[in-house]
């Protein structure tokens, strides 16, 4: 893990990012290895390992599907704000109709409890960014199928945010107040 925290202590461009997610490995570095460096007390590392697996995940889910609970586990614990941005990006493809039928699965038979609160509970925090919610709202409603409470918790909490944040998070409620107005068992968002 020594020569991937050496590569990502400098500034990377994209195409770095997306040549590092390639070679992501077992034996060059794993995709654990990367979720572990997204909690580096360096925020920088963190922002960058994190930024590394969603690319792992975007072009090479192969490589991170072994590591799905793992992502799982640690999610409702990431605290750093340009991580976390990528980390929900991540489960909101995760929980989109999408996603591939293994991740489904193991969405599916995962105790989402924990996450669905989390995810809540960044949704209304001040200090999380825009960016962050507008996942947020996507990840809460693609999890409606397996717990239908969340709809009307997400409505009222939608109801009460729009006029608190930006154009840009607006658009997207407008986005999922569309996908709630279709049956909760059929729709899904990405």
């Amino acid at each position: 893990m020594q020569p991937l925290l050496d590569t990502i202590k400098a500034t990377l461009s994209k195409s770095k990012v997306e040549k590092l997610a390639a070679i992501a490995s077992d034996e060059t570095f794993s995709v654990k290895d990367l979720i572990d460096l997204s909690f580096h007390h360096d925020e920088q590392i963190g922002f960058r390992s994190a930024w590394i697996l969603e690319n792992v995940y975007s072009h090479h889910q192969e490589r991170f599907l072994p590591y799905v609970h793992y992502f799982l586990e640690r999610f409702s614990t990431q605290n750093n704000l340009s991580a976390l941005r990528h980390y929900v990006k991540i489960l909101a493809f995760m929980t989109g109709k999408n996603a591939p039928s293994e991740i489904k699965e193991i969405i599916s038979d995962c105790d989402t409890d924990k996450i669905v609160e989390v995810v809540f509970a960044w949704l209304i925090d001040e200090k999380i960014p825009v960016a962050v919610k507008s996942h947020c709202l996507n990840i809460l409603a693609n999890l409606i199928p397996k717990h239908g409470w969340i709809k009307d918790e997400l409505i009222q909490t939608m109801n009460f945010l729009i006029d608190k944040e930006s154009i840009a998070f607006f658009a997207r409620v407008k986005q999922i107040r569309k996908q709630l107005s279709v049956s909760s068992s059929s729709f899904s968002v990405s």
